[in-house]
């Protein structure tokens, strides 16, 4: 990737020190589109539902945190983002060939 260090995520010291943490997704935007890894984790499809609530809240945040945004405001256009994309009924899955065992990730 071409982000500099500074600007790439880091696993929460948190994360590290549970030896029951699950990784669930990935997430990229990639030749003008999102890329993702994921791994369905739950039994509960509803669970990741609430994951990506979280995420928004968390996002929100963020925005504003970076970008001075008001949060609120924030996580209604993520809201928004998030409903436009379920209305437009346009999403189509591409799977990717896995890597070959000990090749770079």
């Amino acid at each position: 990737m071409s982000e500099p260090e500074e600007h790439q995520l880091k696993t929460p010291a948190s994360v590290v020190a549970d030896p029951e943490a699950i990784e669930i997704m990935r997430m990229w935007w990639s030749n003008k589109e999102p890329v993702m890894a994921i791994k369905p984790a739950f039994n509960d499809p509803a669970m990741f539902g609430r994951m990506l609530a979280y995420a928004a809240t968390h996002m929100a945040h963020g925005y504003k945190v970076r970008h001075g945004m008001d949060e609120r405001s924030a996580y209604n256009q993520i809201l928004t983002g998030m409903s436009d994309a379920i209305k437009a009924q346009n999403v189509q899955t591409v799977t990717e060939p896995l890597e070959p065992s000990g090749s770079a990730q």
